[in-house]
C-alpha cells in the first residue's frame, strides 16, 4: 500500500515541503540582511483548502461520445509560488530585511513543521491500531 496516494499523507508531504522551502527562503533573507537593495521574500501561506480543492479537481468530466463536451479542467496555483510584499521598513541602502520579523517567521515555520510531524506520527499510529488492534 502506497501511503503517498492517500489524501492525508499527500497533504502532510506537501506541508513538509512547504515548511522546508519557507525555511530556505527565510534563511536567504537573513543571509542577505546587509546586501544593498535586497528585498525580503516569503512564501504564500499554506492553505489546506487549496489541497482539498486540488484533490477534488482531479475528478473531471469525461467525454464518452463524439458529441460530448470534455469540459475544462481548472488549476489551482502551486504552494511554492512566492509573493512580494511592501516592506514596513527599508534601510538607507534599500534593504528591506527586518531580522526580528524574519526570526519570528522562522519560529512559526519550526512550529508548523513540528505540528505536521506530530500529525504524521498520529496517522501512522492510527494505521497500526487499525491493522493490529493494539498500539
Amino acid at each position: 500500500m502506497d501511503l503517498g496516494k492517500l489524501t492525508i499523507f499527500n497533504a502532510i508531504k506537501q506541508r513538509m515541503q512547504w515548511t522546508a522551502m519557507r525555511q530556505e527562503v527565510l534563511a536567504q533573507n537573513i543571509a542577505n540582511a546587509d546586501t544593498p537593495k535586497f528585498h525580503a521574500r516569503d512564501m504564500k501561506p499554506f492553505a489546506f483548502k487549496d489541497i482539498v480543492r486540488r484533490e477534488a479537481m482531479q475528478i473531471n468530466m469525461v467525454a464518452t461520445g463524439p458529441n460530448h463536451l470534455a469540459g475544462r479542467q481548472r488549476t489551482i496555483r502551486d504552494i511554492s509560488e512566492e509573493e512580494t510584499r511592501m516592506p514596513y521598513e527599508t534601510s538607507p541602502d534599500g534593504n528591506s530585511v527586518i531580522l526580528e520579523e524574519q526570526m519570528t517567521k522562522l519560529n512559526e515555520t519550526v512550529i508548523s513543521h513540528r505540528l505536521t510531524n506530530e500529525l504524521y506520527s498520529k496517522q501512522i499510529g492510527l494505521f497500526k491500531i487499525a491493522l493490529t488492534g493494539r498500539k
